[in-house]
This record gives structure tokens, sequence and C-alpha cells, in this order.
């Protein structure tokens, strides 16, 4: 199967499906990760300002209407081109995060504290131009319509849903690191989303002579529009949130949506790496 990365304006990620995080708000599955449109070391403005306001408007424009984000991608840079590029958001659901703070480039720091959480949420909704953030992966007084988690395990999810509905996990999951075998499993059984991070590796699997290279070739798709389409075909809770500065990877990793895997095919990329327990 030949897969196009130009759409000719259709709305390719809806061939992706949707699922409804918390059972009531609805999303194409096929999302969009705005950690890369900062600078480096996910710290201070991008090199091109214009650029990362332009992939994000064609990420819309492409059908994308999930887009996840934090306020420690930048800091603060993130959430801001966000709302100059999109606000007001129409269908579009912005999720954002809280809990970690930003001593430099690369640099990420752990703040769980309420008092903290608190403040992050306050900032977000304003950064974002937002009375309610759809989904905080943390908090609720009205300002938060769903609690997602990030990086845990089975246990720490179930001791979470104690206290508060979860209506989704992200954690790192890639066609070569399955680590969180089990806690995929988990939400597929609970019907909570599951948003896998780094699904391409962090380009590893975009490389041309890299371990989907033949299997690509045989599919007429790139590398990573064939990593895309296996996490989708994985399972019907996953969220793929692929991100990116270019607008040309954007529209490459949105067509992954139609490419349809056999069950052949999907045994296939599902060999290359056994799940890690």
């Amino acid at each position: 199967m030949e897969v196009s990365c130009t759409t000719d304006g259709e709305l390719a990620a809806a061939a992706s499906g949707v699922f409804s995080l918390g059972g009531n708000v609805a999303v194409t599955r096929l999302g969009y990760g705005a950690m890369r449109i900062t600078g480096p070391g996910i710290w201070g403005e991008p090199a091109d300002r214009g650029a990362a306001i332009q992939v994000l408007r064609r990420a819309v424009e492409l059908g994308v209407d999930f887009i996840d984000t934090a306020d420690s991608y930048g800091p603060f840079v993130s959430e801001e081109l966000i709302r100059e590029a999109l606000h007001p958001y129409g269908d579009v659901t912005i999720a954002t995060k809280g809990g970690l703070f930003r001593p430099g480039p690369d640099q990420w720091g752990q703040d769980g504290r309420p008092e903290y959480l608190r403040q992050c949420v306050e900032m977000s909704l304003g950064r974002l131009g937002l009375e309610t953030i759809e989904l905080n992966q943390l908090r609720k007084e009205g300002k938060i319509r769903h609690i997602g988690l990030s990086e845990v395990s089975v246990a720490d999810i179930a001791e979470a849903r104690l206290t508060a509905p979860i209506a989704s996990v992200q954690n790192l999951y890639n066609l070569l690191d399955r680590r969180h075998e089990a806690v995929l499993d988990y939400c597929e059984r609970e019907g909570l989303g599951f948003m896998p991070y780094c699904p391409i590796a962090t380009g590893q699997l975009a490389s041309p002579v890299g371990p989907l290279s033949m299997l690509a070739r045989q599919a007429g798709a790139s590398p990573v529009q064939l990593a895309l389409a296996w996490m989708l075909h994985r399972s019907p809770v996953m969220l793929p949130i692929p991100g990116t500065g270019s607008v040309t990877h954007l529209e490459e990793n949105v067509a992954a949506a139609q490419l349809e895997l056999t069950d052949e095919q999907f045994r296939a990329l599902s060999s290359l790496a056994a799940p890690t327990p």
C-alpha cells in the first residue's frame, strides 16, 4: 500500500479513529505532541517562531484535534505558542501537564506538592486562555475536566483510582521499547486512554537503514509511518502523539493514519522487539 504524505485538504488524521477520554471528550486517536516546537534541550524559544505556529496550524488542518503539551516545555513556550496559533480552540482538545520544573536545557526536576500543582494549573489556564483544562496529567476544582497520569505502573494507577477517576496514562512506549506493556493492557481492559511518548523512539525508527527499513519498503510507506500504524493497530486505546517542528514530517506522521496493516505485517513488526516484562 502506497501512503502519501500529502492529503489534498482531506482530514487525514480521521482515519486513525476516535477515542473518548473519560467517556465524554472525543478525540482523534492520532494526535500531536508539542514538546519539540521549543528551543534546543526543550528550552526557550524555537529558532523560527513562525514555523512552529505553522506546524500547529497545519496539524489541525490535517484533522489532528488532540494536542499534548506541558508547562515545562520551554518552560511555558509550548503553551504560549499553542494559544497564539490556535486560540480559540473550537473542537481541538489541549492536554497539558504539571509537576516538573526546569533548571536549564535538558534538565528536569519533580515537584508534586499540592500547592505547586495548583500553581501549575492556574498558570497553564492563563497561558492557554482556558477556563477548564480538558485533560491535565494531575486536580479537581472545575478547572480540570479529566485527570491523567504519567510514567506510572499498574499499581500506581490502581492506587490513584481510589482517590479520583483517571482518564488516561502517558508512559514511554514504542515498537522497540515495550517495558510498559502491562500498563497498556491494563488501560485497554479498563477503557483508559494510553498516550505513548517517544512513539518513534526519538528518531531511531525513522532511519532509512533502521530496523523498519525493509518492511517499510515492502509496504510502500516510510519507517515512521509503519511504526505509528503499528501502534494504532496494537490497541484501540492507543493515542500516539508524535511531535515535530517540521510541516513535512508532520504530514508524513499524520498520513500513517491511512496505513492499514495486514495481520502478517503486524506480526512481523511485533517480532522486532520482544515485550519487556
